[in-house]
Protein backbone atom coordinates (compact mmCIF):
# COMPACT_ATOMS: atom_id res chain seq x y z
CA UNK A 1 0.00 0.00 0.00
CA UNK A 2 1.63 3.53 -0.90
CA UNK A 3 -0.32 6.01 0.32
CA UNK A 4 0.51 9.88 0.32
CA UNK A 5 -0.83 12.42 2.70
CA UNK A 6 -1.72 15.89 3.55
CA UNK A 7 -3.04 17.82 6.24
CA UNK A 8 -4.98 21.01 5.65
CA UNK A 9 -4.58 24.15 7.75
CA UNK A 10 -7.47 23.48 9.62
CA UNK A 11 -5.78 20.24 10.98
CA UNK A 12 -8.22 17.50 8.55
CA UNK A 13 -5.97 14.58 7.59
CA UNK A 14 -6.34 13.41 3.92
CA UNK A 15 -4.96 10.34 2.85
CA UNK A 16 -5.00 8.61 -0.71
CA UNK A 17 -3.62 6.13 -2.76
CA UNK A 18 -3.33 5.95 -6.42
CA UNK A 19 -4.63 2.63 -7.80
CA UNK A 20 -4.10 3.18 -11.85
CA UNK A 21 -5.65 0.03 -12.99
CA UNK A 22 -9.18 0.07 -11.62
CA UNK A 23 -12.14 2.54 -12.62
CA UNK A 24 -13.32 3.10 -9.19
CA UNK A 25 -13.04 5.61 -6.43
CA UNK A 26 -14.11 4.75 -2.57
CA UNK A 27 -13.87 7.98 -0.17
CA UNK A 28 -14.75 7.75 3.05
CA UNK A 29 -14.89 10.90 5.68
CA UNK A 30 -13.84 9.20 9.12
CA UNK A 31 -14.60 10.93 12.45
CA UNK A 32 -13.48 10.00 15.78
CA UNK A 33 -16.92 10.00 17.62
CA UNK A 34 -19.16 6.92 18.57
CA UNK A 35 -21.21 5.45 20.94
CA UNK A 36 -18.08 5.75 23.41
CA UNK A 37 -18.67 9.77 23.01
CA UNK A 38 -21.74 9.64 24.25
CA UNK A 39 -23.92 10.31 27.50
CA UNK A 40 -26.11 7.69 29.03
CA UNK A 41 -29.11 10.00 28.62
CA UNK A 42 -28.66 10.91 24.72
CA UNK A 43 -27.27 6.81 23.76
CA UNK A 44 -27.68 6.08 20.06
CA UNK A 45 -26.63 9.91 19.21
CA UNK A 46 -23.92 9.06 17.16
CA UNK A 47 -25.79 6.39 15.09
CA UNK A 48 -29.33 9.06 15.13
CA UNK A 49 -26.71 12.21 12.91
CA UNK A 50 -25.29 9.58 10.60
CA UNK A 51 -29.34 8.37 9.73
CA UNK A 52 -29.83 12.05 9.65
CA UNK A 53 -27.30 13.35 7.15
CA UNK A 54 -29.15 11.58 4.77
CA UNK A 55 -32.48 13.37 5.49
CA UNK A 56 -31.62 16.08 3.37
CA UNK A 57 -29.54 19.10 3.22
CA UNK A 58 -30.22 23.04 2.54
CA UNK A 59 -28.75 22.48 -1.28
CA UNK A 60 -29.94 18.85 -1.61
CA UNK A 61 -33.29 16.90 -0.47
CA UNK A 62 -33.35 12.96 0.59
CA UNK A 63 -34.39 11.91 -2.86
CA UNK A 64 -32.01 14.10 -4.32
CA UNK A 65 -28.88 12.24 -2.44
CA UNK A 66 -29.99 9.23 -2.78
CA UNK A 67 -30.94 10.09 -6.92
CA UNK A 68 -27.41 11.93 -7.83
CA UNK A 69 -25.57 9.10 -6.82
CA UNK A 70 -27.87 6.33 -8.17
CA UNK A 71 -27.97 7.89 -11.47
CA UNK A 72 -24.81 7.61 -11.92
CA UNK A 73 -24.43 3.65 -11.02
CA UNK A 74 -22.51 4.57 -7.73
CA UNK A 75 -22.58 3.51 -3.46
CA UNK A 76 -23.10 6.27 -0.68
CA UNK A 77 -23.81 4.72 2.66
CA UNK A 78 -22.61 4.96 6.65
CA UNK A 79 -22.13 2.90 9.59
CA UNK A 80 -21.20 4.10 12.98
CA UNK A 81 -19.29 2.09 15.83
CA UNK A 82 -18.20 2.21 19.13
CA UNK A 83 -15.67 4.65 18.63
CA UNK A 84 -16.19 6.13 15.10
CA UNK A 85 -18.78 7.14 12.31
CA UNK A 86 -17.70 6.56 8.47
CA UNK A 87 -19.44 8.25 5.59
CA UNK A 88 -18.27 6.80 2.58
CA UNK A 89 -18.84 6.77 -1.30
CA UNK A 90 -18.06 4.71 -3.93
CA UNK A 91 -18.27 5.71 -7.77
CA UNK A 92 -16.21 5.69 -11.30
CA UNK A 93 -13.36 7.99 -10.99
CA UNK A 94 -15.19 10.17 -13.65
CA UNK A 95 -17.73 11.30 -10.90
CA UNK A 96 -14.84 12.27 -7.73
CA UNK A 97 -16.17 15.39 -7.63
CA UNK A 98 -19.91 14.60 -7.28
CA UNK A 99 -19.10 11.95 -4.34
CA UNK A 100 -16.62 14.96 -2.67
CA UNK A 101 -19.57 17.21 -3.00
CA UNK A 102 -22.21 14.89 -1.63
CA UNK A 103 -20.48 13.63 1.24
CA UNK A 104 -19.33 17.51 2.31
CA UNK A 105 -22.79 18.93 1.73
CA UNK A 106 -24.25 16.05 4.11
CA UNK A 107 -21.71 16.85 6.35
CA UNK A 108 -21.95 20.78 6.84
CA UNK A 109 -24.97 21.68 5.63
CA UNK A 110 -27.90 18.86 6.74
CA UNK A 111 -30.60 20.56 8.11
CA UNK A 112 -31.75 18.45 11.01
CA UNK A 113 -35.97 19.45 10.55
CA UNK A 114 -37.39 18.41 13.62
CA UNK A 115 -40.30 16.76 11.17
CA UNK A 116 -37.56 14.32 9.99
CA UNK A 117 -35.96 14.04 13.17
CA UNK A 118 -39.24 13.31 14.26
CA UNK A 119 -39.78 10.85 11.79
CA UNK A 120 -36.29 8.84 11.71
CA UNK A 121 -37.18 7.97 15.48
CA UNK A 122 -39.75 5.99 13.94
CA UNK A 123 -37.17 4.59 11.53
CA UNK A 124 -34.55 3.70 14.23
CA UNK A 125 -37.48 2.34 16.41
CA UNK A 126 -37.81 -0.40 14.12
CA UNK A 127 -33.83 -0.74 13.55
CA UNK A 128 -34.41 -1.58 17.21
CA UNK A 129 -36.82 -3.37 17.33
CA UNK A 130 -35.49 -6.18 14.55
CA UNK A 131 -32.43 -6.22 16.34
CA UNK A 132 -33.81 -6.85 19.52
CA UNK A 133 -35.93 -10.09 17.62
CA UNK A 134 -32.41 -11.40 16.87
CA UNK A 135 -30.81 -13.25 19.94
CA UNK A 136 -28.04 -14.18 18.29
CA UNK A 137 -27.52 -10.08 17.49
CA UNK A 138 -28.83 -9.26 20.75
CA UNK A 139 -26.70 -11.10 23.12
CA UNK A 140 -23.89 -9.26 22.01
CA UNK A 141 -24.81 -5.98 22.92
CA UNK A 142 -26.15 -7.31 26.45
CA UNK A 143 -22.92 -8.88 26.89
CA UNK A 144 -20.61 -5.42 26.17
CA UNK A 145 -23.34 -3.85 28.75
CA UNK A 146 -22.19 -6.47 31.91
CA UNK A 147 -18.12 -6.43 30.72
CA UNK A 148 -18.14 -2.92 30.65
CA UNK A 149 -20.63 -1.73 33.03
CA UNK A 150 -21.11 1.86 33.60
CA UNK A 151 -19.07 2.52 30.71
CA UNK A 152 -20.23 4.28 27.26
CA UNK A 153 -18.25 0.80 25.54
CA UNK A 154 -20.81 -0.68 26.90
CA UNK A 155 -23.60 1.37 25.32
CA UNK A 156 -25.55 -0.28 22.07
CA UNK A 157 -24.92 1.76 19.31
CA UNK A 158 -28.26 1.89 18.35
CA UNK A 159 -29.15 3.24 21.89
CA UNK A 160 -32.75 2.11 23.15
CA UNK A 161 -35.93 3.08 22.54
CA UNK A 162 -36.32 5.84 25.60
CA UNK A 163 -32.55 7.32 24.96
CA UNK A 164 -33.47 7.73 21.29
CA UNK A 165 -36.89 9.04 22.05
CA UNK A 166 -35.17 11.98 24.52
CA UNK A 167 -32.55 12.95 21.61
CA UNK A 168 -33.67 16.75 21.16
CA UNK A 169 -32.69 19.06 17.92
CA UNK A 170 -29.71 20.63 20.61
CA UNK A 171 -28.38 17.74 21.51
CA UNK A 172 -27.28 16.85 18.05
CA UNK A 173 -26.06 20.26 17.53
CA UNK A 174 -24.09 19.83 20.83
CA UNK A 175 -22.93 16.30 19.52
CA UNK A 176 -21.76 18.19 16.30
CA UNK A 177 -19.99 20.76 17.50
CA UNK A 178 -17.96 18.78 20.45
CA UNK A 179 -17.24 15.85 18.04
CA UNK A 180 -17.55 16.70 14.40
CA UNK A 181 -14.38 18.99 13.78
CA UNK A 182 -11.55 18.49 11.51
CA UNK A 183 -8.86 17.80 13.78
CA UNK A 184 -11.02 14.58 14.48
CA UNK A 185 -11.54 13.70 11.33
CA UNK A 186 -9.65 11.68 8.50
CA UNK A 187 -10.52 11.90 4.59
CA UNK A 188 -9.04 8.61 2.68
CA UNK A 189 -9.48 7.98 -1.04
CA UNK A 190 -8.65 4.62 -2.76
CA UNK A 191 -8.87 4.14 -6.51
CA UNK A 192 -7.95 5.51 -10.41
CA UNK A 193 -7.10 9.12 -8.97
CA UNK A 194 -4.44 11.31 -8.99
CA UNK A 195 -2.35 14.25 -6.35
CA UNK A 196 -3.49 17.17 -8.28
CA UNK A 197 -6.96 16.64 -8.33
CA UNK A 198 -7.03 15.35 -4.55
CA UNK A 199 -5.46 18.83 -3.82
CA UNK A 200 -7.85 20.35 -5.47
CA UNK A 201 -11.29 18.40 -4.57
CA UNK A 202 -9.90 18.85 -0.93
CA UNK A 203 -9.50 22.26 -0.55
CA UNK A 204 -12.67 23.46 -2.90
CA UNK A 205 -14.86 21.50 -0.47
CA UNK A 206 -12.86 20.98 2.86
CA UNK A 207 -10.82 23.90 3.03
CA UNK A 208 -13.39 26.33 4.96
CA UNK A 209 -14.52 23.93 7.51
CA UNK A 210 -13.48 25.83 10.54
CA UNK A 211 -12.29 24.57 13.52
CA UNK A 212 -15.04 24.14 16.10
CA UNK A 213 -14.67 24.01 20.21
CA UNK A 214 -13.75 20.84 21.56
CA UNK A 215 -16.19 20.48 24.09
CA UNK A 216 -16.23 17.28 24.57
CA UNK A 217 -14.40 15.56 27.13
CA UNK A 218 -11.94 12.89 26.87
CA UNK A 219 -12.42 9.36 27.10
CA UNK A 220 -12.63 7.60 30.82
CA UNK A 221 -10.29 4.40 29.91
CA UNK A 222 -12.86 1.51 30.81
CA UNK A 223 -12.59 -1.42 32.97
CA UNK A 224 -13.63 -5.17 32.32
CA UNK A 225 -15.90 -6.39 34.71
CA UNK A 226 -15.83 -10.45 34.78
CA UNK A 227 -19.29 -11.68 35.79
CA UNK A 228 -21.64 -14.31 35.42
CA UNK A 229 -25.33 -13.00 33.71
CA UNK A 230 -27.94 -15.11 32.58
CA UNK A 231 -31.08 -13.25 31.07
CA UNK A 232 -34.46 -15.58 30.65
CA UNK A 233 -35.76 -15.02 27.31
CA UNK A 234 -38.02 -17.30 25.65
CA UNK A 235 -36.43 -18.62 22.72
CA UNK A 236 -35.47 -22.12 20.82
CA UNK A 237 -31.81 -21.95 21.48
CA UNK A 238 -29.38 -20.90 24.07
CA UNK A 239 -27.02 -17.79 23.33
CA UNK A 240 -24.18 -17.15 25.06
CA UNK A 241 -20.85 -15.45 25.02
CA UNK A 242 -17.27 -16.55 27.02
CA UNK A 243 -14.91 -13.35 27.50
CA UNK A 244 -11.35 -12.89 28.13
CA UNK A 245 -8.91 -10.32 28.37
CA UNK A 246 -7.06 -9.15 25.09
CA UNK A 247 -4.95 -6.78 24.26
CA UNK A 248 -5.39 -3.22 22.57
CA UNK A 249 -5.40 -1.86 18.72
CA UNK A 250 -1.84 -0.01 19.86
CA UNK A 251 -0.45 -2.80 21.58
CA UNK A 252 3.03 -4.46 19.74
CA UNK A 253 1.40 -7.74 20.66
CA UNK A 254 -1.80 -7.48 19.04
CA UNK A 255 -1.04 -9.99 16.26
CA UNK A 256 0.27 -12.84 18.86
CA UNK A 257 -3.52 -11.93 20.25
CA UNK A 258 -5.03 -11.74 16.92
CA UNK A 259 -3.49 -15.53 15.66
CA UNK A 260 -4.67 -17.04 19.36
CA UNK A 261 -8.11 -15.71 18.05
CA UNK A 262 -8.38 -17.25 14.72
CA UNK A 263 -6.76 -20.61 16.16
CA UNK A 264 -10.03 -20.92 18.89
CA UNK A 265 -12.46 -19.93 16.69
CA UNK A 266 -11.53 -18.07 13.59
CA UNK A 267 -12.61 -20.25 10.77
CA UNK A 268 -13.69 -23.61 9.89
CA UNK A 269 -10.55 -25.54 10.62
CA UNK A 270 -10.62 -23.56 14.36
CA UNK A 271 -10.54 -25.83 17.38
CA UNK A 272 -14.02 -24.76 18.56
CA UNK A 273 -15.66 -24.94 15.55
CA UNK A 274 -13.93 -28.47 14.80
CA UNK A 275 -14.57 -30.07 18.24
CA UNK A 276 -17.65 -28.62 19.12
CA UNK A 277 -19.94 -28.31 16.00
CA UNK A 278 -17.48 -30.73 13.35
CA UNK A 279 -16.64 -33.93 15.90
CA UNK A 280 -19.71 -33.25 18.80
CA UNK A 281 -22.63 -31.77 16.55
CA UNK A 282 -23.91 -29.59 18.90
CA UNK A 283 -24.03 -25.78 17.50
CA UNK A 284 -24.59 -24.82 14.33
CA UNK A 285 -23.11 -21.41 14.90
CA UNK A 286 -19.44 -21.33 17.27
CA UNK A 287 -16.64 -18.62 16.65
CA UNK A 288 -14.33 -16.30 18.27
CA UNK A 289 -14.30 -12.44 17.47
CA UNK A 290 -11.35 -10.28 18.84
CA UNK A 291 -12.89 -6.44 20.30
CA UNK A 292 -9.43 -4.04 20.02
CA UNK A 293 -10.66 -0.89 21.24
CA UNK A 294 -7.76 2.17 22.04
CA UNK A 295 -7.21 1.42 24.70
CA UNK A 296 -8.37 -2.15 25.82
CA UNK A 297 -9.15 -5.06 23.95
CA UNK A 298 -11.29 -8.63 24.57
CA UNK A 299 -11.56 -12.19 23.01
CA UNK A 300 -15.19 -13.35 22.98
CA UNK A 301 -16.13 -17.19 22.19
CA UNK A 302 -20.08 -16.90 20.97
CA UNK A 303 -22.31 -20.13 20.53
CA UNK A 304 -25.73 -20.87 19.98
CA UNK A 305 -27.16 -24.48 20.94
CA UNK A 306 -30.14 -26.09 22.44
CA UNK A 307 -31.22 -25.84 25.94
CA UNK A 308 -30.35 -29.62 27.08
CA UNK A 309 -27.08 -29.04 25.38
CA UNK A 310 -26.31 -25.90 26.90
CA UNK A 311 -24.23 -27.50 29.94
CA UNK A 312 -22.27 -29.72 27.59
CA UNK A 313 -21.11 -27.15 25.23
CA UNK A 314 -20.15 -24.76 28.28
CA UNK A 315 -17.88 -28.18 29.11
CA UNK A 316 -16.58 -28.70 25.55
CA UNK A 317 -15.33 -25.44 25.16
CA UNK A 318 -13.85 -24.53 28.68
CA UNK A 319 -11.85 -28.45 27.93
CA UNK A 320 -10.63 -27.19 24.63
CA UNK A 321 -9.29 -24.01 26.79
CA UNK A 322 -7.98 -26.33 29.52
CA UNK A 323 -6.20 -28.65 26.75
CA UNK A 324 -4.67 -25.47 24.81
CA UNK A 325 -3.79 -23.98 28.38
CA UNK A 326 -1.76 -27.19 28.97
CA UNK A 327 -0.17 -28.40 26.14
CA UNK A 328 0.09 -25.24 23.87
CA UNK A 329 0.08 -25.35 20.27
CA UNK A 330 1.79 -27.70 17.73
CA UNK A 331 4.46 -25.60 15.20
CA UNK A 332 2.73 -26.34 12.41
CA UNK A 333 -0.82 -25.02 13.59
CA UNK A 334 0.67 -21.75 14.37
CA UNK A 335 2.10 -21.75 10.95
CA UNK A 336 -1.13 -22.91 9.17
CA UNK A 337 -2.93 -20.16 11.47
CA UNK A 338 -0.30 -17.45 10.19
CA UNK A 339 -0.80 -18.41 6.51
CA UNK A 340 -4.34 -18.27 7.05
CA UNK A 341 -3.95 -14.54 8.40
CA UNK A 342 -1.91 -13.58 5.71
CA UNK A 343 -4.27 -14.99 3.46
CA UNK A 344 -7.24 -13.03 4.59
CA UNK A 345 -5.64 -10.20 4.93
CA UNK A 346 -4.60 -9.89 1.68
CA UNK A 347 -7.83 -11.09 -0.28
CA UNK A 348 -9.09 -8.41 2.35
CA UNK A 349 -7.42 -5.67 0.73
CA UNK A 350 -8.40 -6.04 -3.35
CA UNK A 351 -11.34 -4.04 -3.29
CA UNK A 352 -11.16 -0.09 -3.35
CA UNK A 353 -13.58 -0.25 -0.65
CA UNK A 354 -11.55 -1.87 1.32
CA UNK A 355 -7.86 0.00 0.92
CA UNK A 356 -9.98 3.00 1.82
CA UNK A 357 -11.32 1.78 5.25
CA UNK A 358 -8.04 0.50 6.23
CA UNK A 359 -6.17 3.41 5.71
CA UNK A 360 -8.78 6.02 6.80
CA UNK A 361 -9.48 3.60 10.33
CA UNK A 362 -6.28 2.76 10.92
CA UNK A 363 -5.27 7.41 10.28
CA UNK A 364 -7.87 7.57 12.80
CA UNK A 365 -7.17 5.14 15.62
CA UNK A 366 -3.74 4.52 15.09
CA UNK A 367 -2.47 7.71 14.42
CA UNK A 368 -0.58 5.96 10.97
CA UNK A 369 -1.36 3.19 8.06
CA UNK A 370 0.48 0.42 8.51
CA UNK A 371 2.12 -1.04 4.80
CA UNK A 372 1.54 -4.40 3.55
CA UNK A 373 4.64 -4.89 3.90
CA UNK A 374 4.56 -3.96 7.59
CA UNK A 375 1.50 -5.84 8.20
CA UNK A 376 2.79 -9.36 6.94
CA UNK A 377 5.85 -8.94 8.39
CA UNK A 378 4.45 -8.85 11.97
CA UNK A 379 2.45 -11.70 11.05
CA UNK A 380 5.20 -13.73 10.24
CA UNK A 381 6.84 -12.76 13.36
CA UNK A 382 4.39 -13.94 15.91
CA UNK A 383 6.73 -16.87 17.10
CA UNK A 384 5.81 -20.37 19.71
CA UNK A 385 7.39 -18.35 22.61
CA UNK A 386 4.79 -15.27 22.05
CA UNK A 387 1.31 -17.61 21.54
CA UNK A 388 2.24 -19.35 24.69
CA UNK A 389 2.85 -16.00 26.46
CA UNK A 390 -0.55 -14.87 24.60
CA UNK A 391 -2.07 -17.89 25.69
CA UNK A 392 -1.28 -17.36 29.54
CA UNK A 393 -2.30 -13.91 29.36
CA UNK A 394 -5.74 -14.14 28.04
CA UNK A 395 -7.22 -17.65 28.72
CA UNK A 396 -7.64 -16.80 32.41
CA UNK A 397 -10.20 -19.07 33.95
CA UNK A 398 -10.24 -16.50 37.04
CA UNK A 399 -11.68 -13.59 34.99
CA UNK A 400 -14.43 -14.74 32.63
CA UNK A 401 -17.37 -12.87 31.41
CA UNK A 402 -20.36 -14.70 30.79
CA UNK A 403 -23.40 -13.70 29.06
CA UNK A 404 -26.27 -16.30 28.28
CA UNK A 405 -29.94 -15.04 26.93
CA UNK A 406 -32.47 -17.80 26.42
CA UNK A 407 -34.53 -20.59 28.17
CA UNK A 408 -31.93 -21.48 30.95
CA UNK A 409 -32.36 -23.45 34.00
CA UNK A 410 -29.77 -22.37 35.94
CA UNK A 411 -28.38 -19.47 37.84
CA UNK A 412 -25.31 -17.03 37.76
CA UNK A 413 -23.46 -18.86 40.70
CA UNK A 414 -24.53 -22.16 39.30
CA UNK A 415 -23.21 -21.05 36.08
CA UNK A 416 -20.06 -19.54 37.90
CA UNK A 417 -19.27 -22.90 39.14
CA UNK A 418 -19.47 -24.57 35.57
CA UNK A 419 -16.24 -22.49 35.29
CA UNK A 420 -13.69 -24.23 38.27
Amino acid sequence: MQYKKMVLPNGLRILYEEILYVQSVSIGVWIAAGARNEQPGINGISHFIEHMAFKGTNRRSAKAIAEEIDNVGGQLNAFTGKECTCYYAKVLNQQMELAFDILSDMLFNSEFSETEIDKEKNVVYEEISMYEDNPEEMVHDIYASNVFRGHPLGYPVLGDIDTVKGIGRKDIFGFLRANYRPDNTVISVAGNVNQKEIERLAAKYFSDWGERSPDAEQPVRPVLNFEYNLKQKDTEQVHFCMGFRGLNQKNEKLYSFLALNNLLGGGMSSRLFQRVREELGLVYSIYTYPATYSDIGLMTIYAGTNPAQFERVIQTILDELKDLKKNGVKKEELSRVKEQMKGNYILGMEGTGSRMSSMGKSELLLGRVFSQEETLKSIDSVSMEDIRAMIDYVIDFENIAVTVLGSVDKKAKELQGMMV
